[in-house]
């Protein structure tokens, strides 16, 4: 195994009607900033919740953080922050708002332009200059709710770009897998998508000694895939949605990555296609993923083997089972309601692979992946074949 330090200072408060812990884990005496996206919350009771659990402390309200966070409405939060003196903001919905919630705490007091934050992909690590944060979990997907990392769109550029470190963990985090009852199916797909995508950019490298990470890592997906299809169909059935939520939660809180070799380009590829065509994230994914493991097949054929025997029961040869662990993957993800192509959500896709690459190159970003191989010519490539 790689060397790793394990940090994570994240409470998590996890079953039902947890949200009655909520004034005891606010610092008393807080201001509060309260963000959130859209108007669900209020559909589903939970700011009214929100509400009868902070009787006694001031609290203003933010409203509209986008389901890709942009930079320019989180800047507007910001200056509310200063404003007003707020000292401890509360994310109530799902990754988008608890992203957008990491910059505005990283932005508040940043000595700088704060779109520096994004575009320099700064460690933001000093607690005594963030905005210290807590969440209340409304859609299970990203993992946000127990990690440090984020990623916010910035409109003007058309650029999604992540950031993160070690003063952005929430305080808390409230997972009520109750909440998921209302929430549309689309958003479900999505979730239990982008888990198990999350778990293959950490999972689907190379082989290595890493043996307890494989298993803990093999746990997730065989999870997803037993509970993913009867979720979407079934939201109030609380074996289904905490087993649900927990694997969301455990696919990305720093667990599963430690001592193992990681990939992350089909997140990275699959961001620009978000901020150039408004995708939803999971849905990138299914269709870069697959693609991904095809252009880089020698690379990461010993583990699509692995991956192939021990999630789907696959035999033959390493090969065989290596290439048909690929097709067993899309047929999840058409399971689950993805489209794995790029011409199904848009027309205009024939100058994506060289706008993408430009971008990379731009940027720096010539060598990828956990053996930095995946070149601008393999990006190409990859984005080519997801047409």
């Amino acid at each position: 195994m790689l060397n790793f330090e394990l940090y994570n200072p994240t409470n998590l408060v996890f079953g039902k009607g947890q949200i009655e812990k909520l004034s005891t884990l606010v610092p008393k005496g807080a201001k509060i900033l309260l963000a959130y996206g859209g108007g669900s919350i209020f559909k589903n009771g939970i700011h009214e919740q929100v509400l009868n659990n902070l009787k006694g402390f001031e609290i203003v309200e933010f409203s509209g953080i986008e389901a890709n966070p942009h930079f320019e409405t989180l800047m507007k939060a910001v200056a509310i922050v200063k404003e007003q003196k707020i000292d401890f903001i509360l994310a109530v919905g799902g990754g988008s708002v608890i992203d957008g919630t990491k910059f505005i705490s990283a932005a508040a007091h940043f000595d700088g332009n704060p779109m520096d934050i994004l575009q320099k992909r700064l460690l933001i690590k000093d607690l005594s200059k963030v905005i210290p944060f807590g969440t209340i979990l409304t859609l299970p997907a990203t993992g946000s709710e127990m990690n440090s990392g984020a990623v916010v769109t910035i409109e003007a550029t058309q650029e999604k770009l992540a950031f993160g470190g070690s003063a952005l963990f929430p305080k808390f985090s409230i997972c009520d897998p109750t909440v998921i009852a209302s929430l549309p199916k689309r958003q479900l797909q999505n979730g239990v998508v982008d888990a198990y995508t999350h778990v293959l950019e950490q999972y689907l490298t190379y082989p290595h000694e890493g043996y307890l990470q494989d298993r803990f890592a093999e746990g997730i997906l065989q999870t997803l895939i037993q509970v993913g299809p009867e979720v979407v169909r079934n939201p109030t059935d609380y074996a289904l949605a905490s087993n649900f939520m927990w694997s969301c939660t455990m696919a990305l809180n720093g667990l599963i990555q430690k001592g193992v070799p990681q990939d992350w380009a089909t997140h990275m590829i699959g961001h620009e296609l978000t901020a150039l065509y408004g995708i939803d994230h999971a849905r990138t994914l299914a269709v870069v993923g697959p693609n991904l493991y095809r252009v880089m097949f020698e690379t990461k054929k010993g583990k699509l083997a692995q991956y192939g025997k021990r999630i789907f029961n696959l035999t033959g040869t390493d090969d065989e089972i290596a290439k048909e662990a690929i097709n067993k993957t899309v047929e999840f993800f058409h399971t689950m309601g993805m489209d794995t192509k790029l011409s199904d959500y848009t027309k205009d896709f024939e100058k994506t692979a060289d706008f993408i690459v430009n971008r990379f190159e731009q940027r720096e970003w010539k060598a990828l992946g956990e053996k930095q191989n995946v070149t601008l010519e393999k990006v190409k490539e990859i984005v080519e074949m997801s047409y």
